[in-house]
């Protein structure tokens, strides 16, 4: 795991920027850290080094090609690098390999078969930029599901691009304003989906997609070599024709294939148990892969319907693991909150990004390396808002659209619509589907697309998307989520959190091969009769009793609600959102976030937007 920056036709001082880049990223990489120029010095590469495979030089960048003609900057992990270095020695594209790190084998095999090829036959998380000297070209590439991050755009004249979009603002003569027609999404979801970003002229690199580039930098060019959406269609034309029990033999081989991959590493590796079904099921699947004790970390909360840790530990002791967790309090919150705008670098709110930070911090004290459980959820219909959705369609469904339609819009401009109950169900009545149902959820509140002051339209997936692409309604509903909500925030959350305590994360539900074989799952082997994640609880149960696996599901999340009542977390928040401080800055309507704020304070009427303004005015108190 590291961190890359470089730039193109920048006129200054090209050695201290690119080290003022580099510091900005430091804690992606410690261990070490390296430039390199191009001869006519229109390209810098800038590298941090967090030392996982291969910890000697062997595996130091930026790394230049055995020809000489390439050089690569590198963040992340090829799993299947080594069967890749095979075939590369087989075909004789290689003689033999300087070191054993997978960033020379991915170097290696861009040269020999392109790009696009080269990333077709990986399986791992990434984020890189490769330079042809001959061609003048440079491309950047981002995995499959957008584990690691990559931001690329214009600074003037100058292209640039990090995995820290810090890393961009400390280039000199950066002056890229706030992009104000992203906030009304951003307060929508708390986050910014790519391939927007909060500055204009900079962008991400959206998932499973490669970026050229070529001399004089001035016109990008984007192109797929993967795609979730052609996957889960791919999944759903071709439906596993086996019964259930198959399905889970099935998908427990791929899931210890793709986790025996993932503990690979030259440092100690652990994993988060956080006592939900899909990482018990990664830490369960471990140690059965593991002839020692594997370690798992928890986190808790001494606070009523929030604490999971008591069930984790059960589940570790269990399995035999070696096993630690830390219960964080009010206090631990305060202090991690004036951190969190460095931290994610742009506005976000997920709150769960506290108690994210809290448990990397901890984990890395023992481990460098953890794995996740995340993607259950998207890939196998967890989400308890799926059922909300099927149980609200099914309710409303039989009344005609032309009926229902003309209600909401009478019931959103009615006195009843100021009671939030009815505001939601209002907004609710107007969908035309069950994933319009899903959609509309996030935007029945109306006081939301108020709380900036700019309302310039920026089209994004909930805009565009095909809300009948499946005749099945839940996949069209995890699609959603595993193209904006998962890579935009779940992986968001989790990879800044883990590497601002320099930790690295990995996700075995996110190999390829289980994502597609998860699309190929018919709906009744991931929910039926209520339940969800069936088919992976099947895999669970073979290893941790049903019994100690069947409660309500909690999620990571905290009580924030209730601590901004706190007298030092409410002065904290009126401070950001002083009446004076937003008139100045110019971009939230004052009046509507106040309104916000007293509905909550007076009332108790709690919007998730209270957490989104806070953090965005957060973010804004740093630069």
């Amino acid at each position: 795991m590291c961190g890359i920056a470089g730039f193109c036709n920048f006129e200054g001082d090209l050695q201290k920027n690119i080290e003022r880049m580099k510091e900005r990223m430091f804690h992606r990489g410690p261990d070490a850290g390296g430039i390199w120029i191009s001869a006519d010095r229109d390209v810098v590469f800038g590298h941090r080094r967090l030392a996982v495979i291969d910890l000697s030089e062997g595996g130091a960048q930026p790394m230049e090609s055995h020809s000489g003609r390439s050089v690569m900057v590198f963040n992340g992990e090829i799993y299947n690098y080594k069967r890749i270095a095979e075939r590369l020695l087989k075909e004789k594209k290689v003689r033999q390999f300087r070191g054993t790190s997978d960033t020379e084998v991915l170097l290696e095999a861009i040269e020999a078969y392109g790009m696009k090829e080269a990333l077709i036959l990986c399986k791992g998380m990434f984020a890189l930029a490769v330079y042809d000297k001959k061609e003048r070209t440079l491309s950047l590439g981002r995995d499959r599901i957008g584990e690691k991050p990559l931001y690329y755009g214009f600074v003037g004249n100058t292209f640039v691009f990090a995995s820290d979009i810090g890393s961009i603002e400390a280039l000199e003569g950066f002056q890229n304003p706030i992009d104000t027609g992203v906030l009304d999404m951003y307060f929508l979801h708390g986050y910014i989906p790519a391939p927007y970003s909060v500055y204009r002229g900079i962008s991400k690199l959206e998932a499973g997609k490669i970026l050229a580039v070529r001399h004089p930098y001035r016109e990008v060019a984007a192109y797929p070599y993967w795609s979730m959406k052609q996957a889960a269609k791919r999944g759903q034309e071709s439906l596993f024709g086996g019964s259930r029990e198959e399905a889970a033999d099935e998908l427990e081989r791929l899931l210890k294939a793709s986790i025996k991959e993932q503990m690979a590493a030259d440092v100690p590796v652990g994993a988060f148990l956080s006592a939900g079904i899909d990482s018990s099921t990664i830490v369960a699947l471990m140690q059965s892969l593991d002839s020692g004790r594997v370690r798992s970390f928890t986190i808790g909360m001494d606070v009523s319907g929030y604490d999971e840790a008591v069930y984790a530990k059960e589940i570790a002791a269990h399995l035999g693991t070696e096993h630690t967790e830390l219960y964080i309090t009010e206090q631990d919150v305060e202090a991690v909150i004036p951190e969190l705008g460095r931290i994610y670098g742009e506005p976000f709110a997920d709150s769960s990004q506290i108690p994210t930070y809290l448990v990397s911090k901890m984990t890395r004290e023992h481990v460098t390396v953890s794995l996740s459980g995340d993607g259950g959820d998207e890939l196998f219909c967890g989400y308890n808002s799926y059922a909300s959705v099927e149980r609200i369609w099914n309710k409303m469904k039989n009344v005609p659209y032309f009926i229902r339609k003309p209600v909401s819009q009478l019931v959103l401009h009615s006195p009843l619509a100021r009671k939030p109950v009815i505001r939601i169900k209002g907004g609710l009545l107007g969908a035309k589907g069950p994933a319009e149902v899903y959609i509309d959820s996030y935007k029945s509140d109306g006081i939301v697309r108020k709380i900036s002051l700019n309302h310039e339209k920026r089209p994004y997936l909930f805009d565009g998307m095909d809300t009948r692409f499946f005749v099945e309604s839940n996949h069209n509903m995890m699609l959603l989520d595993m193209l904006m909500y998962h890579p935009d925030d779940i992986l968001v959350k989790v990879d800044r959190a883990a590497m601002a305590v320099s930790l690295e994360t990995r996700v075995p539900m996110l190999d390829k091969d289980v994502v597609e074989f998860a699309w190929s799952l018919p709906i009744e082997y991931k929910r039926a009769d209520g339940i969800g994640k069936r088919v992976l609880r099947d895999v669970l149960y073979r290893y941790v009793p049903k019994e100690m696996m069947e409660r309500p599901k909690k999620g990571f999340s905290i009580p924030i609600d209730k601590w901004l009542k706190q007298p030092r977390l409410r002065e904290w928040a009126e401070m950001l959102i002083n009446r004076d401080v937003l008139k100045r800055q110019g971009i939230l309507d004052a009046d509507v976030v106040w309104k916000i704020w007293n509905d909550f304070i007076e009332k108790g009427e709690w919007r998730i937007q209270i957490w989104y303004i806070l953090m965005f005015q957060q973010w804004q108190s740093e630069k």
